[in-house]
């Protein structure tokens, strides 16, 4: 029988091969047997022991099972689910995806696994060009609004630390997982804790989901933007593009991405049901990563051969309600430039999947929300937009990002210089007070102080926070119901962050597909 073991340890000297030999010691067997990884985790919280454990599923004669399940952290293996499999239903159906984040291509991927023909509009362009003219902004701080570390193939998440975490339970993630390896990404994704993909190994896998969904028949256009739907009475049964041209199909399903500002004003336009949605503003810390490791792993022995360190951060004020917090950490990794206004100047993280830079750094954002803003569904973009337009300022009116030491910032004072940084072309001297609202700085210096308790030497002159950090999430929700429709238009299938439903890759991929099967489910009742 198959048994579930939670109790193996390994040391960071020792190699995952020993982990058969590991089992046959723990459970006092008579030979090593073959064992199937099915989580690793990283256990710091001694830092005098810092070690990596196992839970894993090893084959066993039956004779040994009674003996073996009344050992402590062994159990039975439960059998792998499936996600449930909805029949193919759209043969012949029109089908649009407008945008090719998670969301938008996991999307495509269910609904051709489905049967249908799916054919996927772009705003921006392959990833491959895309990071030409994210170097051209970095360099040149020459900006392209529709191709940018926000818009283009892969969207946002494409340019991030490539975190694979999500909280959702729901077996859709398993599916996620398994099409991600088969695209390319390490099969370790399946049982790391915290499994991540980093910036350059995303980059291959899209070229490789690219190639699978034109292979199978279906498209993606890129450079297209979806300016206008086509409406007959409350039903979508089209758009028209950036290019001037008409599209007309059965079903459109719209993940835009958390920045499609153009976008979410057209919906209303079109009387699309909104509503304003709670995000969060701050800015981005980054400290030395030797400071960051030193701090959460000590004088370890083994530092060379531990991962660059992670961290996760909150504090909620009691008396405002409000909740300060880490956010998209990136070990080993840079701030980019994650505007897509002329004008307005924001920040976020990326990492490559060897997290090997010699800084570290987070988002330290405070939640916001109508009242924060006003009652309208689109104030809260307004609300990002006057910051952003503030850290412009804040920067000269450049490229470059205003910044502050968080030691300068607790004492509410500008510094004369800075400490070396990630961001490119490079930061200037500023008040993080001159750009985010004073309520927001409040909350931001309490929870620095909260922080310090915790990480000890987080507020220190090497740390210094960039800013500004305004695009956590999407300001708005596209209304649905639940068949995944818009509550005012049928035949508008809003999905992914974009729309106001999820949070990161793996969630967004997971409401993405959900889409797809509730679609086919439908179309099996007609």
């Amino acid at each position: 029988m198959e048994i579930l073991i939670d109790t193996i340890l390994l040391d960071l000297d020792e190699d995952e091969e020993s982990l058969p030999l590991k089992v046959m010691k723990v459970l006092s067997l008579e030979r090593p047997v073959p064992v199937r990884i099915i989580r690793k985790s990283l256990d710091a919280r001694n830092k005098k022991h810092i070690h990596y454990r196992y839970r894993v599923i090893a084959a066993i004669d039956d004779r040994d099972s009674e003996r073996l399940l009344g050992l402590p952290g062994v159990s039975p293996a439960a059998r792998d689910t499936e996600p449930v499999r909805v029949p193919a239903a759209l043969k012949g159906a029109r089908i649009a995806v407008i945008g090719s984040g998670p969301a938008g291509i996991f999307c495509a991927m269910r609904l051709i696994e489905h049967g249908a023909e799916v054919h996927v509009f772009e705003r921006g362009k392959p990833v491959e060009d895309r990071i030409r003219d994210i170097h051209a902004l970095e360099n040149h701080g020459v900006l392209n609004r529709e191709s940018n570390v926000l818009f283009g193939e892969g969207g946002a998440g494409t340019y991030s630390d490539g975190k694979l975490t999500a909280r959702t339970k729901r077996p859709e993630a398993q599916w996620v997982f398994s099409r991600l390896v088969d695209m390319g990404a390490p099969a370790s994704i399946l049982y790391d804790a915290r499994p991540h993909l980093g910036t350059d190994m995303l980059a291959a896998i899209i070229r490789n989901i690219r190639a699978c969904i034109c292979s199978r028949g279906s498209s993606i256009h890129y450079s297209e933007r979806m300016d206008d739907l086509i409406i007959q009475g409350d039903a979508v049964k089209g758009f028209v593009t950036s290019l001037g041209r008409e599209h007309r199909y059965d079903h459109v399903f719209l993940a835009p991405g958390h920045s499609a500002r153009d976008t979410y004003d057209m919906l209303r336009a079109r009387n699309v049901a909104l509503s304003a949605k709670p995000f969060a503003v701050g800015a981005r810390v980054e400290h030395p990563r030797e400071m960051i490791d030193s701090i959460q792993y000590g004088a370890s022995k083994f530092r060379d051969m531990l991962p660059a360190a992670e961290y996760a951060l909150t504090y909620k004020n009691t008396s405002t309600g409000k909740g300060t917090y880490t956010f998209c950490m990136c070990p080993g990794g840079r701030i980019i430039n994650s505007s897509s206004e002329p004008g307005g100047s924001c920040v976020n993280g990326m990492s490559n999947s060897r997290r090997d830079t010699p800084f570290s750094n987070a988002a330290i954002v405070v939640t916001v929300g109508p009242a924060d803003w006003g009652p309208g569904p689109l104030d809260g973009i307004l609300f990002q937009r006057k910051i952003e337009e503030a850290a412009f300022l804040c920067s000269g009116n450049s490229a470059y990002a205003p910044a502050q030491r968080i030691t300068s910032f607790m004492k509410n004072k500008i510094d004369r210089a800075l400490p070396p940084s990630s961001y490119r072309p490079g930061i200037v001297p500023a008040s993080l007070r001159d750009y985010i609202p004073e309520q927001i700085a409040e909350e931001l210096l309490l929870g620095l102080r909260a922080f310090d308790k915790r990480m000890k030497g987080f507020i220190t002159e090497e740390g210094v926070l960039v800013g500004a950090e305004t695009r956590t999430s999407s300001p708005v929700r596209i209304v649905r119901d639940k068949s995944f429709q818009s509550v005012s238009h049928r035949g508008l299938f809003p999905i992914g962050e974009g729309s106001g439903y999820s949070g990161g890759i793996i969630s967004s991929a997971v409401d993405g597909i959900r889409a797809a099967d509730t679609a086919c489910a439908l179309l099996n009742k007609q």
